[in-house]
Order: C-alpha cells, then sequence, then structure tokens
C-alpha cells in the first residue's frame, strides 16, 4: 500500500459529470446521472467529490453537459461553498459559439474541449475522474503510486473474476503492474500474473500533465470522438509510454470496515441502483455511511427533525429498518426497509416497503408502495396501490422492471 501524500497546487482534477444515464431512465430523464439522488440525501457525484475533498484535492472542475441545471446548482449551494483562498470546485459546461454548439464527444474530447484550465494550472499531474459511480477511496494514495513509478499516467482497476471482466475494458500487465495491452470487453480475458483474476478499468486516471497535454493534442488530429479507453491509452501503448495500473483492492480509506474493501458500483440500471441503495439499510453495509474518519459530504439544507407522529392502535407512525431524512413526517404510517428523501411526508395507515421516496414526495392517506422508487414531488393519491399489480402499474404509465422494481415519476 502506498502512503497518502500532501496534496498542494500541483494536483489539477478534472471530473467527468455529462453522462444521460439512459440505462437509468426514467429517473434520469430531467437530470444526468451524476446528479440522480443516492442514500436519501446524497448525489451520486457527492461520492467522488468527498473523495476528492478528503483526498486533499482542492482544484476541480466538475465538466457538465446533459440536463445540468440540478447538477450546477447543487455544486453551487455546496461543493462552491466548502473551498479556502485558491481552492475551487467549479462547473464547466461545453464551449458554445455564435456558429455552432460543441457538445463532449467523448471522455478525452471534453479535457480537450477545456484544456486551457489544464495549462493555466501550472499542475504536475492532471486527475479524471468519472461522476457516475459510488465508492470511497483515498486518492492521495493513487497519486504517490502514481509518482513512485514515475508513470506517464496510472488506470484504477477492479480486480475481479475472469466471467465477470467480459463486461469491461480489461488491461493487461506484468509482474510489476505495468499495462502492456488494453483490450475491450474480451471473451477470454487476460488474467493478473500469478492469480486467476483481472483488472478491470474504472474509466478513472492520472495523467502526468505534459504528457497528457502531448497525446491529447496528436490524438484530436486523428480522432473526432476523442475517448481515453478507445484511443488515448492504446496510443500512449503504442508509443512504449509508461502505463500502469493501480489495483483498487490495495486502497484504504480511514477508519474503513473489512467488508468494504474493494467497493465499487457503476448502478446504471434501474436494478443495480435500487440494490445499491438496498444495501444501506442492511445491519452491516458494504457502504458505511457513518464513518466520520472519511465522510461523505452534500448539501444539508436547513431542514428540520424527521419525526414520526401518532402512536396509537392501527394509526402508529413508524419507521422500521429504514434511512429517513430530514423533513420528513410519518404520520400514522409504517415505514418498513425503504430510504425516504428529505421534505416527505407519509400520511395515516399508509404502507412504504423496500422503497426509495426522492425528495419532497407526498404520500395519500391508506396507499400502499412496495418495491417501488418515487421521483421527487410526486403526490401519491388517498388509497392508491403501487407496486401491488404491475399491470395496474403500466396502464397507469409507470416503468416496470423485469425484477419487479416499480418506477413512478411525474
Amino acid at each position: 500500500m502506498y502512503s497518502s501524500v500532501n496534496l498542494s497546487r500541483n494536483v489539477i482534477t478534472m471530473v467527468l459529470a455529462g453522462g444521460k444515464g439512459e440505462r437509468l431512465s426514467p429517473i434520469t430523464m430531467g437530470r444526468s446521472k451524476p446528479a440522480v439522488p443516492f442514500g436519501g440525501k446524497y448525489r451520486i457525484i457527492d461520492f467522488v467529490l468527498s473523495n476528492l475533498f478528503n483526498s486533499g484535492i482542492r482544484h476541480v472542475y466538475i465538466l457538465t453537459q446533459y440536463q445540468a441545471y440540478s447538477l450546477n446548482k447543487h455544486i453551487k449551494e455546496s461543493w462552491g461553498k466548502w473551498t479556502g483562498l485558491g481552492e475551487f470546485y467549479d462547473t464547466v459546461s461545453p464551449e458554445t459559439s455564435s456558429m455552432s454548439e460543441q457538445w463532449f464527444k467523448g471522455t478525452a474530447d471534453a479535457i480537450c474541449q477545456t484544456i486551457r484550465f489544464i495549462e493555466a494550472a501550472n499542475a504536475e499531474h492532471v486527475v479524471i475522474f468519472g461522476g457516475d459511480h459510488v465508492y470511497k477511496m483515498d486518492i492521495s494514495q493513487m497519486v504517490a503510486y502514481h509518482r513512485f513509478n514515475k508513470a506517464d499516467v496510472t488506470i484504477a482497476a477492479l480486480e475481479i473474476s475472469r466471467e465477470g471482466a467480459q463486461r469491461f475494458g480489461v488491461l493487461h500487465v506484468n509482474d510489476d503492474l505495468e499495462v502492456t495491452s488494453f483490450v475491450e470487453k474480451p471473451k477470454n480475458p487476460p488474467t493478473i500474473p500469478g492469480r486467476d483474476t483481472c483488472l478491470a478499468s474504472m474509466g478513472n486516471y492520472i495523467f502526468s500533465t505534459r504528457k497528457l497535454l502531448d497525446i491529447l493534442k496528436r490524438g484530436k488530429k486523428r480522432h473526432d470522438d476523442l475517448d481515453f479507453g478507445k484511443h488515448i491509452i492504446p496510443m500512449m501503448l503504442e508509443k512504449s509510454d509508461r502505463v500502469y495500473a493501480y489495483n483498487f483492492f490495495d486502497n484504504f480509506v480511514p477508519g474503513m470496515e473489512p467488508n468494504e474493501r474493494g467497493y465499487w458500483k457503476d448502478v446504471g440500471t434501474i436494478d443495480s441502483y435500487f440494490e445499491a441503495n438496498m444495501d444501506l439499510i442492511r445491519v452491516s453495509p458494504q457502504l458505511n455511511l457513518y464513518n466520520q474518519e472519511w465522510p461523505i459530504l452534500t448539501n444539508q439544507g436547513n431542514l428540520p427533525p424527521a419525526k414520526t407522529v401518532f402512536d396509537d392502535e392501527g394509526r402508529r407512525g413508524q419507521n422500521l429498518d429504514s434511512l429517513v431524512c430530514g423533513g420528513c413526517i410519518t404520520s400514522g404510517a409504517t415505514v418498513r426497509r425503504s430510504i425516504i428523501g428529505p421534505r416527505t411526508r407519509i400520511n395515516s395507515h399508509a404502507l412504504v416497503e423496500d422503497s426509495i421516496l426522492f425528495e419532497n414526495v407526498q404520500v395519500g392517506r391508506n396507499a400502499r408502495i412496495r418495491r417501488a422508487i418515487i421521483d421527487e414531488d410526486v403526490v401519491i393519491p388517498e388509497g392508491m396501490e403501487i407496486g401491488i399489480d404491475h399491470e395496474e402499474d403500466r396502464m397507469r404509465g409507470c416503468v416496470v422492471t423485469e425484477s419487479g422494481i416499480v418506477v413512478v415519476t411525474r
């Protein structure tokens, strides 16, 4: 394990946060994937930004694109306020001109369009991470590893089974974890020397600045849709640049429990998103939100405490095995194994089970909700049943996944 290093102005970060999240539709119809709520009070992007903040990295540009308003607002109201002199967490959208609108066409193209920020920073290293995964990581340890190897680029990698690796871009490495080839979704993925596991790219990179600027300028001459996995990494391997893999399993976060090690979730589908949220309410979840040594930060808001109302037989306000956010009122209703977002009210005799409710949901009296995701500001009428009869749910226009999760949007 490589010890944390003190990071100052010699590191600048670009967070790629422009993803549409099409497989998470319909909850991404009005927001980008990094802006999707997670764990009640958080947004998905809060995890990578908390990792950067806790790692001592405070020079961060967040590159937004699709449905960016709610994400920009979230960054401004929270992360934009938590920096000191010369520090920043700032959003950058695609450049526009009077002639045309230039969207980011690939992960590396997004960096090309914002390259002047890197050039002006005079930083030694550029950290480029995605903004749409859920995990904890001390990024300063990866920076120390990058420096130790005198690498041109270091790629964060997950150690996974050969079967699971077939869905990822896989790194072929030698005994020193120097990358010798990169293959996309291989049927027969190469394994780590001496093991029966593979290293799959997480899409997170640390570049030496000079090398990054050089390879981006050369790559842009060859590819309009310049992408790190498809183009940049193969080009660097062709030139015999120093490309190293960083095994994410070796990363240690202060206060981490043994079962948390190596935890990383893509939450790219409704089912995976639902399962990752439901893990949070288990007795010993893989992702511990209560570790004060590595807090997940977000915009708290000036909300009153959550509250239950009524303790009468047959009309008892109770939240059981659930996460309930500030400003919520459970009024004579029962909530079981669920995540209840801020400012939500659940009225008398209603029942919510195994569900995720976003912010400001209103659940009417006698309503029943089971295995559902309810979008923000949705009003569930009195007596309505959701997740009980899937055919009826579909007739209302709700999305029902193959595993039986019902998604209700406005």
